[in-house]
């Protein structure tokens, strides 16, 4: 399965339901197979786009638990994961459309760190010093990739991004997710 997943052609929504169908359907453990499943699933789907890190399908099949063991059962029966790949596609919507409003991007804490420290043109050592962060690649894949594929940050040379003078700004999109962060954690206190 592993190795079908590294070398696939299908789409990462399509890829990451066939997976965790499979993990379903061979049920390698006692117990906790569909925790698995679904964390496998988010897993994938969290790699292609980090926006998925957050995404609450988890609750959502939850919610709908009978009719996720009918689609598991149903694609057993036809021999076909169809059934599930609809029921899961199904839950991903569901799950976009109730966590995110209509366009503004849900924001995650560290990407929310990121948007409040970035009041001017920084680079990406600069932006590390400021948040106290020492792993490069970390802050890439939880900070910086999120905060560009939301669109909330842009890189003032886009056509050379691995330049040395490669500086980060905010968008007109994250000086307003910054904002509202700020009252948000203002309304916690």
């Amino acid at each position: 399965m592993l190795h079908w997943l590294a070398s696939t052609d299908a789409h990462p929504l399509i890829a990451s339901s066939v997976f965790h169908y499979e993990f379903e359907y061979i049920h390698p453990f006692a117990d906790g197979n569909g925790r698995m499943g679904r964390l496998w699933q988010s897993l994938i789907l969290a790699r292609w786009n980090p926006l998925f890190a957050d995404l609450p399908v988890e609750s959502l099949v939850h919610a709908h638990q009978h009719a996720y063991y009918d689609a598991l059962r149903e694609s057993t029966e036809q021999t076909d994961s169809a059934p599930f790949i609809r029921f899961i596609l199904r839950m991903i919507e569901a799950a976009l459309r109730s966590s995110t409003p209509q366009v503004t991007p849900q924001v995650t804490p560290q990407v929310g760190k990121l948007l409040r420290l970035l009041d001017d043109e920084l680079s990406r050592e600069a932006l590390q010093e400021r948040l106290g962060l020492k792993d490069r690649q970390s802050f890439r894949s939880r900070y910086l990739k999120p905060a560009l594929a939301a669109g909330l940050i842009e890189m003032t040379r886009p056509d050379t991004p691995n330049s040395r003078s490669q500086r980060y700004r905010l968008t007109a999109a994250g000086r307003g997710s910054s904002g509202k962060q700020d009252r948000l954690s203002n309304s916690i206190r």
